[in-house]
Formats: C-alpha cells, structure tokens, sequence
C-alpha cells in the first residue's frame, strides 16, 4: 500500500477493485448508488519528468563542463539545479540505454552491447526479459503520459520489420504510449527513418527545405506535450528526448559549423589543455585533478600531415556545431515547458552523452565512415578530403570525426566510447533541473552513480513503489540507486558504491573509490585487431579519491588491492550474466556464428509492390555473390519510369529503375563511383519481367562483377561494376519496391522517382538460382516458391 495515497502500487497493472454493495434492478431506484470513475493518477506531487539522452558526447565537450562547444541551455539548466561530475555510463548506446530505461545493468537486462552484435547468451541476447519492466511501462501503469522521441536502439535486428513483433519497440513493450523517431544506432539527420509508433513515414520537409531531424523531433515532442496539458492537466508525463546527435553522421546546417571558424585550428593537444583549465574553473574536477597522457596510439597534432589538416579543423567544427544546435532545439522544449508554466515542477535529466565521444571515425576522420567501417579508409586520401571540406557536414556527407578529437572530447579521461574500462568511455556530465524539489541552485555533486540509478530516481521523487509483479511476472530487483539523497545533501556519502563496467572485452570494477581496469580492444581498429586472451591483459589500478582522472597506475605498488578488486570483479560479472566474456566482432555480426534469430534464410526472397523501408537485416544477404532481381511491373502507354526496386542510399547502394522508357542500373560505391547500366531497348506497355543478373567475379569480398539485363527472358543491355560495398550499406538506408525512401542512391533518377506503374512483385535470388539459363521465372516456378511461402 502506497503511504501518499493508500493505493497498491506493487502488483501491475493495478488490480480494478468490483463494487461492492447493493445492486438495484432499476437505475432510477433511490437506493442505486455507485461510486464516481475514478481515473488512474500517480501519488500526489508526482512530477512531470524529461528525460535527455544525448548519442556520443564526451565529458569534455559541453561548455557547462568546460568543453569547447557552446550549450548554452545546458549552462542555464545547471544554474537552475545540480551538474553531476561523477555519472557513468556503459561505454556504448544500446546497453546504456537499456540500463537506462530498466535501472537493471545491461547485461542483466540482456544488452550486451549493440543489437546488431546480438548473440544467444542471456547477457547479450538484445531482447528484455519479462522479469524486467522499463521505467516508461512502470510509470505509465502508474497515471503517467509516456512519450518517446528520437533515438530507439533496443529492438532486436529481427524484429525490426514491418511486421514486428513489436514486443520491443517503444509503443509495444517498451511503455510509450507515443513514440516518434528512428529504431537504430544512427540515421541520416537530412533523410531520417522515421516511425510514428510502428509505421514508418516520410519527413515532411526536404534538406531543400532546411530540414534537419532534430528540429523535427522538438517540434514533435513540444506539440505533444502542450496537446498533453491541455488534455490531461492534472496528469504529469514521462517524456524521453533522445536526439541522433551527435552519433556520426555528423550533419548540421552550415551556419552552425562556421560559428567555430578558427576555433579549431590550434589541433587536439591544444584544446585538451583549455579544457581541463576551464573544468578547474567550473569545479567539475578538482584543482589536482591530472590531464591524462595521449596514448600512443593516438597521433599528436603536430604529427599530423599539414595538408590534411584543413579537413580536421573542418571536422571538429561541425561536430561542436553539431552539439550547439542540439542544445538549441532542447532549449525550444524548455523553453515551451517554461511557457505552460510546469517547467518549474518538471523534473529533468539532461545526460550528455550514452557513452564517451565515438573514436569509430578513424585517425584521419571520414568523409563518409561506412568506408572506414567497411575497411577501404585508405580511399580518404589528404586531396579526397580536400576537394570535398565544403561538403562535410551537408547533405552528400556521412561524415566523422578523427579519433584525436573524440579523445579531446572526453578531456581529462583516457580513452574514449567502447572502452568500458576507462572514464573516457564512461563518465558522461549530468545536469538535474527541477526547481520545486531542489533547493541549491547551481550546486555541484561528486558522488559517484551510474545510468541505472535514474530509473529507481524517478520512482522515488514520485513515490511509487518498485514493482513486485507486472503483468503476472515477478519482478527482477532493480539494481541501482536513487539519486534523490543527493539532491539537498551536497556532502552526503556515497550510496552507489560498487559498480562493474565491460564491453568488448574491455572491463573493469569501481568499489568505494578504487578502480580496478584492463583495456582489451582499441576502438578505431574494429574487427582487425588480434586481440589477447583475457587471461593477458595488462590490469591497471587507481584511487580515484586522490588521482580523479585515473592517471596514476597502482597496480605494481598494491597488487593485493588489484587482486581484491580482480575477484570482486569476477563476482559481479556472474552476478550480473557478463560472463562468459565474448570478445568476437566479425562472427558476432553474422547471426548464424552468433545465434541469434534471422527474418529471411537461404537463397531466395519474393517480395511484393508497396514493400518498403526493410532494413538490411531484413533481406536476403546478396552481398559478394552472384544473384538475380526479378521484377513483374505493369508499365503504363506513358512509358515506363520510377523506381523498381532500391537498396540504400546516398552513402553506398544500388537502384533498378527506369528513365525515359529503358530499364537502368546504377550501383552507387560508397558515394564515390557510381556505376551505370542501362538496357538497349525500352519496356513496352503492359505487364513485362525486368531481370538483373549480376554476375559476382569471385576471388573475395568487395569485388566486381558484370550487370545483365533481361526483358521476358530476353537479354536486352549490359555493363560492368567494378567494386562492391562488402557488408551494410549504412545503419539507417532500407530496401524498397516501387520508390525509394531515405536518400537517394543516385540522383538521375526521373521526377517523381516513385514508378508511375506497378511492381507486382520481385525476387531475389542468390547463386545458382541466378544462373537460370531461361532467365525467366514461368508461372510454374512462382507458383512453386508462393506455395513455399505457405
């Protein structure tokens, strides 16, 4: 029973209570009386709460903890209320936002690491057990209004389709009762993949038009909570903003970049230096807090090639660009929230950053990082950047910065994002705002926390109970702490005292002020790197209470202390199902090694007209072999034109379609080369198959091959592709049948680009189905592979 409100708040939903008392046979009878509806409503005083997760921001690059990129809303929040200087994260997006949403660590609540790396341990599983509410479902069973917007990465990669299920999607099983935003580590900020719940839809504006997504999603999030007040007043929400900025690609309107001309030119080193004087400043580290020493691995700025580095000014221009405008639009949210006079008892996390700034962008940065991911970098030569510095940012551009930056970015911590073992990838600048609950204004809290102690925060400020069951499962205990405590208490002891952290390998344990630590994989270096075994790795040791940025290795002068905490370690990790360590990267992502269900499996998919926004898991791997597309269009007396078929996007993809009559191919590389064939006839009026056979050359991944096409079984054009994309053409493209959506993979396409016909149907086909010598597909063999869909 709840001590507010004399309501059972343990067992959810809330069981309905049946009247009890005299029942009449007619309503008019005098003696008819029932109970008013009463409306669910959480305790009384319990706030509205927004939450903001920002993607890949270091603990040194926000001004209001002495970054050089401006935030000003971040500055006046923390004036207002409280900045929190010893707040971690997981290292990486998915797990830290599943700790987040659960107040579980993200191996008990089976995230791992990303979903893309999903595996069939339960530690690492990507799906939520259902001895786990997220906090949104909780708070909602509760009275609240619950709404997402932005970023969702913990759906499982095969569960992200059109058809579900949809158990794991915000509006599903997450506890959203609206969720608009993408499902994914990344998206195009120019040509979002955008859900509204489970649809997709289209932006409704083009880059022509200055669409940028995060401005969409304040718009979004700010009409929903006014429409919220103005509906339900008495009812407070649950709002989590969590913008795709500034996870690459880095893409934001050029004005923003040019406010930080010359900001930049001094290099990395440079910028390191100010930002740790200016975090001295601000007391957010101590006075004897030590600027870490630059790793190796990491090149100095002056070793830097001079031509290359205009590109590298231009890349941290765009990034700290990138972040101001994105405090800008939280600003918008506040700002409306001030203007219906709640914000004042609105509670409001803003956590900068899931994990410390992203060192997946090469030493170099990239104009486009699914080059760099995909292992052809050394095509980013110094003039290749060069010719393309003012399309960084913009449009055509996927672009990262250099790993130099990202190490600035988490001044004064080594390392960086994915390296668990570090405060570089994990400490991450929180700033709590909610004047009718707190009373320092502009106070600074060093006690140390973690992401999974918002969860058990927001339940206590609203003084709802954990839950013990929900929906007939009991419930796993959460596993963090509330922050409430600290709120007036700016001296008040630790009540988060130990706390494990591992990802890829990389892993440590934090117990009452000492770290115990190994690194085991370099970010930067991806899946190339030989890697030790576990029982190799070099452990390091540091008491943060006299060495605050882990500076000092203490691991030879106090083995025993580095033992103790190494066995600690050991505890936790089977405690919290991080064990067994799994260190794979390649294997990981192919699901067959890894375990983990696949939509589609062998060599063919039929797919049907309408079909569209299919992400790349969700199709047959084609990639590096020989296949077929087979397409059945009716083509109007007009003549045909439009999109047939499409996979990916401006940054590396491929697209059948027809101009001016004839059927063409292009096959774009990475944003680079683009490929064109094109038929040698047009497609008559009527019903017609299009077949494009491409013939892979063998020898390896990421090779040519010769393109034919077919019209009815009949060879009607061909040409060469000189080089493939060997693995995903980006996190965020899709395939599609009928028009493209997203960016396009080519800009010849004819306007509209959607077919002005039909596409009945298309089918994949991979080896030797496409080598059929009719290069037809009869009646008879369509019918055979529907019946086989049955």
């Amino acid at each position: 029973m709840n001590a507010r409100d004399h309501v059972q708040r343990t067992v959810l939903p809330i069981p309905d209570q049946p009247h009890v008392g005299l029942t009449t046979y007619d309503a008019k009878d005098p003696d008819t009386k029932y109970p008013p509806i009463k409306e669910l409503r959480p305790p009384s005083g319990a706030p509205n709460v927004l939450v903001v997760l920002l993607d890949d921001v270091g603990f040194g690059a926000s001004s209001a903890f002495g970054g050089p990129c401006q935030t000003p809303t971040f500055e006046r929040l923390a004036a207002g209320g409280l900045k929190y200087t010893r707040f971690h994260t997981t290292a990486l997006c998915s797990p830290t936002r599943q700790a987040l949403l659960t107040g579980r660590n993200h191996h008990s609540a089976g995230m791992g690491n990303v979903t893309e790396l999903a595996t069939s341990a339960p530690g690492n599983c990507s799906f939520l057990p259902n001895t786990i509410s997220p906090i949104a479902r909780t708070l909602k069973l509760n009275g609240y209004s619950t709404a997402q917007f932005g970023k969702c990465h913990e759906v499982p990669v095969w569960q992200t389709s059109p058809m579900g299920p949809f158990d794991s999607w915000p509006t599903g099983g997450g506890g959203f009762e609206y969720f608009y935003g993408f499902l994914g580590g990344e998206t195009n900020q120019y040509y979002p993949a955008i859900y509204d719940g489970t649809t997709p839809i289209e932006p409704e504006g083009t880059p022509e038009d200055g669409y940028h997504f995060t401005d969409d999603m304040t718009t979004k999030a700010i009409k929903w909570v006014r429409q919220q007040k103005s509906l339900m007043p008495d009812k407070p929400f649950f709002v989590y903003y969590a913008p795709g900025a500034t996870h690459a690609p880095h893409q934001v309107p050029k004005e923003w970049a040019d406010k930080y001309k010359g900001e930049f030119d001094k290099g990395w080193d440079k910028v390191r230096e100010e930002t740790i004087a200016r975090q001295k400043d601000l007391g957010v580290v101590p006075q004897d807090c030590v600027l870490t020493e630059r790793h190796d691995g990491i090149p100095a700025w002056d070793e830097m090639p001079a031509e290359l580095k205009p590109a590298l000014i231009r890349q941290m221009e765009i990034y700290a660009g990138f972040l101001e405008h994105t405090d800008h639009h939280i600003g918008r949210l506040i700002n409306a929230l001030d203007d219906l006079e709640i914000l004042g008892d609105t509670l409001v996390y803003v956590i900068i950053g899931d994990n410390g700034a992203s060192a997946e962008g090469s030493l170099q940065g990239t104009f486009n990082e699914m080059l760099t991911l995909s292992g052809f970098g050394h095509l980013e030569t110094a003039e290749f950047m060069t010719e393309r510095l003012d399309k960084f940012g913009g449009v055509e551009a996927y672009n990262h910065y250099a790993v130099g930056w990202a190490h600035a970015m988490d001044a004064p911590y080594q390392w960086t994002k994915q390296v668990a073992s570090h405060f570089g990838g994990t400490r991450n600048g929180v700033v709590v705002h909610w004047p009718n609950g707190i009373q320092d204004k502009g106070g600074i809290r060093n006690q140390f926390h973690h992401v999974i102690d918002v969860a058990p925060t927001l339940l206590d400020v609203a003084g709802i109970p954990e839950p013990v069951f929900v929906n007939g499962v009991q419930q796993k205990p959460i596993e963090g702490v509330s922050m409430a405590y600290s709120f007036d208490a700016a001296d008040a002891p630790d009540r988060h005292e130990t706390q494990y952290f591992e990802m890829f390998g990389n892993r440590g344990i934090y117990h009452k002020g000492w770290t115990a630590l190994t690194r085991h994989r370099t970010p930067w270096k991806s899946g190339a790197e030989v890697l030790p075994a576990f029982d190799d790795d070099v452990w390091e040791l540091y008491d943060t209470t006299t060495d605050w940025s882990q500076s000092h290795d203490l691991a030879k002068e106090n083995p025993q202390k580095l033992h103790d905490l190494q066995r600690l370690r050991l505890i936790e990790a089977v405690k919290y199902n991080v064990v067994p360590l799994d260190d794979r990267f390649t294997e990981r992502a192919n699901p067959d090694i890894a375990g983990r269900p696949q939509l589609v499996k062998g060599n063919r998919q039929l797919l049907f007209g309408g079909m569209g926004r299919l992400t790349e898991n969700t199709i047959v791997n084609y990639k590096n072999k020989s296949h077929a597309v087979t397409a059945e269009i009716v083509v109007p007396e007009s003549g045909a034109q439009g999109v047939i078929v499409a996979a990916g996007g401006i940054s590396g993809g491929w697209s059948m379609y027809a101009k001016d009559g004839k059927p063409k191919y292009c096959y774009n590389f990475y944003g680079i080369t683009y490929y064109n064939v094109e038929g040698d006839r047009e497609i008559p009026p009527g019903k017609h198959q299009l077949r494009m056979e491409f013939d892979y050359d063998g020898g390896g991944i990421a090779k040519g091959g010769t393109v034919t096409f077919y019209l009815d079984g009949e060879k009607s054009g061909q040409g060469r592709v000189d080089q493939t994309e060997p693995f995903v053409f980006s996190a965020d493209e899709t395939f599609d049948v009928g028009d493209e959506f997203g960016s396009p993979v080519t800009s010849d396409y004819p306007t509209p680009k959607k077919f002005n016909g039909e596409v009945n149907w298309v089918q994949i086909d991979i080896d030797k189905d496409a080598e059929d010598q009719d290069h037809f597909i009869s009646a008879e063999e369509r019918l055979r592979v529907v019946m086989a869909l049955q």
